[in-house]
């Protein structure tokens, strides 16, 4: 190698670069491969050097990374070890070769990527200078994309933001499919990394609708849609994301199903289903969560009557995110078969204080999420569970066109139901007495 060298330091400018590319085709071709690392390792320190010049080293080192791309060397090990040995010695001179080791990122990037080295595949690519070559938009996308892939493998959902921030401006260059589908799995995933489950779990089962992705794949966004619905904030928003999963055939093979349905259902749910469901989730989805002091303290209040009764729980509201999501549901669930209940008779059917439940309903129906309202004085919650057709019976008979109210998807099958032909029936009554009133229609008198 050394006299190889030697020779080719000799020769004209323009000579050099065929030369050294010579001596790299002979390496590869070499029967035994165990010191290709080392010769390479050799080749490309030489060619680095200021007396070869920066027109031969560029062109050698891109036939080098064509060979290598090419697949040219078939160890993925020794692959790995000449990438790196590269672009460890070309880091010097980053600026005068950009290109290459831009080239030489995405390979080790892939190699790390199949080794399920999430992080480390991660940083090589956030190490590539985007800018160079003026890399048009839709590249720098695909590869911001990727790098939140990346990161969400490892949970690390908040320096996935960043990059996916950076993506999601980017978005609207590509008409790329597979690139935008991508991106929108990323969202669906960083929403629920960031507990917006409402709002993943309907990028989820939007996903789960796509034919391009393999079978198993949507499956498995299926089952994360109705997680995060199950996680997500109980109220009307929910109810409708729980209503358009159970009319999803699909979701009755789900292991998840049962909880879902008793869900949309509005049934109280056990203590043995919910540790069957916490089961299947992930970390991020059994966060703690942290009371505020204000509803600490509310919530902390006993009263005379609870002071001395060991019967009382002393939980003093939800520890996790799967617990307020239980907690919420059996409150608005506790609405549908109660006209009203007592703090202390909540607390027991939620296993908390007196003084939590009473805290929990307040900010339910402070945020719209109940109807209701709360006498402290009794200590009793009022559900308000007539209000919508009390206002559909008053506009019954062709007394005005009738307003349709917002249907409440949480309410049972048989109030909707009713409400429904309620409405149809007050709507065709004020139809037929506009015609009538206009003369368009008549109707025969009755004979005797």
């Amino acid at each position: 190698m050394d006299s190889r060298f030697a020779q080719i330091a000799s020769l004209a400018q323009k000579d050099r670069a065929p030369a050294y590319i010579s001596i790299l085709t002979d390496l590869y071709a070499r029967p035994d491969q165990t010191t290709l690392a080392a010769d390479i390792h050799a080749l490309v320190e030489n060619v680095l050097q200021e007396s070869v010049g920066i027109v031969v080293a560029r062109q050698v080192l891109a036939e080098l990374v064509k060979s290598l791309g090419d697949g040219t060397v078939k160890d993925s090990t020794m692959r790995k070890r000449i990438v790196e040995e590269t672009l460890e010695l070309i880091q010097p001179g980053l600026v005068s070769y950009e290109e290459q080791v831009n080239s030489l990122r995405f390979q080790l990037a892939d190699i790390l990527e199949a080794e399920e080295e999430w992080i480390e595949a991660a940083r090589v690519l956030m190490g590539i200078s985007l800018d160079a070559g003026q890399r048009p938009d839709e590249e720098k996308l695909r590869v911001y994309v990727r790098i939140v892939r990346l990161l969400l493998e490892e949970e690390d959902s908040v320096q996935a933001e960043t990059y996916y921030n950076r993506a999601a401006s980017l978005a609207h260059t590509t008409s790329d499919r597979e690139t935008l589908l991508q991106f929108k799995l990323c969202q669906a995933r960083i929403s629920d990394y960031a507990r917006k489950f409402l709002e993943a779990a309907t990028r989820y089962h939007e996903l789960s609708w796509v034919a391009e992705i393999d079978e198993d794949e949507r499956k498995h966004m299926l089952s994360a849609a109705v997680t995060c619905a199950v996680l997500a904030p109980a109220g009307p928003n929910r109810s409708r994301v729980l209503a358009s999963l159970c009319r999803d055939e699909r979701t009755a093979e789900l292991p998840s199903f049962n909880i879902l349905s008793k869900m949309f259902l509005d049934r109280i749910l056990r203590s043995s289903e919910i540790n069957e469901f916490r089961d299947t989730l992930k970390t991020h989805q059994l966060a703690k969560i942290a009371l505020s002091s204000n509803d600490r303290l509310a919530s902390a209040a006993v009263d005379d009557e609870s002071a001395n009764d060991p019967n009382v729980s002393k939980r003093t509201g939800p520890s996790t995110v799967l617990d307020r999501a239980v907690m919420e549901h059996n409150l608005l669930a506790s609405s549908k078969i109660y006209n009203n209940i007592t703090f202390r008779g909540l607390g027991a059917l939620l296993d908390v204080t007196p003084g939590a439940a009473e805290t929990m309903a307040r900010k339910m129906i402070e945020q719209g999420r109940l109807k209701g309202t709360i006498d402290q004085v009794e200590k009793l919650i009022w559900f308000d569970v007539d209000g919508e057709e009390d206002d559909a019976q008053g506009k019954a008979g062709g007394l005005g066109d009738v307003e349709q109210a917002t249907e409440d998807t949480g309410a049972p099958f048989t109030k909707r139901w009713d409400m429904q032909i309620r409405l149809t029936g007050s709507n065709v009554e004020s139809i037929v007495q506009h015609l009538t009133e206009k003369g368009l229609v008549r109707f025969a008198s009755a004979q005797a």
